[in-house]
């Protein structure tokens, strides 16, 4: 089995959005995806409490044309769309939606957390959705941690949210082949990560430090690795927070704007007229 080349490693940068500091790792300077992974902000911030809810998170928006993924590690966010769904995912746990034709949708910590305060993190990335996919019909699906299956071996653990793993299927679906995983392990122990060598494959640390393929990486970096191999050795310098996205590539135009991910700008200017006519939903919250 041949490694994985490393293409290169990229530091999150902040980001303002809307007020709130973010680090991203994707896009970055030159880089305007990883097929087929769009985006990726990582929030790592402490609430101070005696919040409302209302004041908190983000508010109604739309999407169209691909899949916005949560994957939360401490604290918890309450989805709440304009198809009737509404849960409340906590550490550990995954918001799945795919926004298809058009979806609106709100995302914020719990009132209960607004109040009380503490950490809240979380990784939002965006997964392109194919061409064939982009006009379905939306759908959303909370995933607990206890609903993630692990695999868990001396000093790491790999939790498998999509794709198969070793043999085990994670509970999200998806439009195209993909491998989505979240990983942890202890300083000075190593694990072997196993992907097909079709797939573009990313790392993302979100703290410690790691040595991959003989490469260090540091917290906050995105470890791009290419297409010529399947083996990922991952040597733990530190104890490390990690995930794995992994995909086929789409291959396919990208247009984007805003919250509107599609093929070309005809299709976007269609999005937009969609939105603003409420043909991808409304959504009233009710604090």
């Amino acid at each position: 089995m041949n490694d994985k080349k490393i293409l290169r490693v990229i530091p999150a940068e902040k980001v303002n959005m809307g007020g709130i500091i973010l680090d991203q790792p994707l896009p970055a300077s030159g880089i305007d995806q990883i097929d087929p992974f769009l985006l990726i902000h990582h929030w790592d911030s402490e609430l101070p409490g005696g919040q409302h809810q209302r004041d908190v998170g983000v508010g109604p928006h739309p999407h169209r044309g691909f899949s916005p993924v949560t994957f939360v590690f401490k604290g918890d966010l309450q989805h709440r769309d304009s198809l009737g769904n509404d849960a409340t995912v906590t550490s550990g746990g995954t918001q799945w939606m795919h926004a298809g034709r058009g979806i609106t949708h709100s995302e914020r910590p719990s009132a209960a957390m607004a109040e009380s305060g503490g950490p809240l993190e979380f990784i939002q990335f965006w997964v392109n959705s194919p061409a064939a996919h982009k006009m379905d019909n939306a759908f959303y699906l909370p995933l607990s941690n206890e609903e993630t299956p692990r695999i868990e071996d001396e000093g790491y653990h790999l939790a498998i949210v999509a794709g198969i793993y070793e043999g085990v299927k994670g509970p999200a679906p998806t439009l195209s082949p993909m491998t989505l995983l979240r990983g942890g392990i202890k300083a000075d122990f190593s694990c072997e990560v196993s992907l097909p060598s079709s797939f573009n494959t990313m790392i993302y640390l979100l703290d410690g430090e790691l040595q991959i393929n003989n490469i260090e990486a540091r917290a906050k970096d995105l470890v791009q690795l290419g297409q010529d191999g399947e083996a990922i050795s991952i040597l733990a310098k530190k104890d490390t927070r990690f995930i794995v996205l992994s995909g086929e590539p789409i291959n396919e135009e990208v247009t984007s704007y805003g919250p509107f991910v599609m093929n070309d700008q005809t299709q976007i200017m269609q999005a937009i007229r969609d939105a603003q006519m409420g043909k991808m939903g409304i959504l009233i919250e009710d604090f």
